[in-house]
């Protein structure tokens, strides 16, 4: 069961550089799932075993396989796709990331989200690179599964 939230909509360049410094909500919570990994696992060639091997995992301190970090980093897409949208553009590209930390192991099974703030927005050549601090929270964890410093081009 989701929250199914709606996202917050810009409508054009303008009206996200007037946004920026501001939180701009959260996504919904997504269970990760031992077939999420074992996916990511198979598409990327990562088959560490604390990774896919269910049963040696289970005497680890985590108790279970955990997900990669970059699934973790992997998800920002589509969770920010919930909490925010810039219309009225020709286009938008990752344009990279500037740093990403992984505080907390996910543990298969658990739920994460994102949380989204607008820290940059700034004028190039060939439109707007916007910067988001991205925060994929882990329910139950004081710490947080993965902050990330995304870049995004916007081209109008």
């Amino acid at each position: 069961m989701t929250d199914a939230r709606v996202p917050r909509v810009f409508h054009g360049l303008a009206e996200l550089a007037a946004a920026k410094g501001e939180h701009l909500g959260y996504s919904d919570w997504r269970t990760i799932t031992q077939d999420d990994v074992d996916r990511f696992a198979d598409a990327t060639g990562d088959h560490q075993w604390i990774h896919v091997d269910v049963d040696r995992a289970a005497a680890t301190p985590f108790g279970g396989t955990v997900a990669h970090g970059y699934l973790t980093l992997a998800l920002v897409p589509a969770l920010g796709q919930q909490v925010f949208a810039v219309e009225g553009l020709t286009m938008s590209l990752n344009y990279g990331v500037d740093k990403v930390r992984f505080p907390a192991a996910v543990p298969v099974g658990s739920r994460v989200r994102a949380g989204v703030e607008l820290i940059d927005v700034a004028d190039v050549p060939q439109g707007v690179r916007a910067g988001y601090r991205y925060t994929i929270e882990l329910e139950g964890s004081d710490k947080p599964a993965c902050v990330a410093h995304t870049l995004v081009l916007y081209i109008p």
